[in-house]
């Protein structure tokens, strides 16, 4: 699936009279998915010679690679700088990862908390990657 065919996947929200942000189909998610750590080993942006021979984490390539065959959005999105993207879509390619679009650019040194007016669940990468599974958990949240 290409870039235009996730668009044409989102269907028009209309409030109104006014159109606002898409959403996907039911069931269709849309990931958002770091490199360096994630996917392969974790390579400083300090060191780009070692981009193009990153070790991949071979569970994240089926994992990513079944979620996009199941036609969900794949973006991955990086502390790598633009000046990195083409060794980035290299070494993507060279492995066989499946993706949409990739965002270049993001915020480094963690503690990540992301606010936005869509639903927003995050998953921390701990060394092995999975299907996803349910789990109770305490988070942090506007107060009502």
């Amino acid at each position: 699936m290409k870039n235009e065919d996730v668009s044409k996947m989102l269907h028009d929200k209309v409030e109104k009279g006014f159109n606002i942000s898409p959403i996907l189909p039911e069931g269709v998610k849309n990931y958002l998915i770091d490199i360096d750590g994630t996917i392969c080993d974790d390579i400083p942006n300090e060191e780009p010679e070692r981009m193009a021979t990153a070790e991949v984490y071979p569970d994240a390539l089926v994992t990513l690679n079944k979620w996009y065959e199941e036609g969900h959005v794949i973006c991955f999105f990086t502390s790598r700088t633009e000046a990195h993207r083409e060794i980035t879509e290299n070494w993507l390619k060279k492995h066989g990862f499946k993706y949409h679009s990739m965002l270049m650019g993001k915020p480094r040194g963690g503690n990540y908390h992301w606010i936005d007016n869509h639903l927003v669940k995050a998953t921390r990468y701990k060394g092995k990657f999975t299907d996803l599974v349910d789990k109770e958990v305490t988070i942090q949240v506007f107060k009502d």
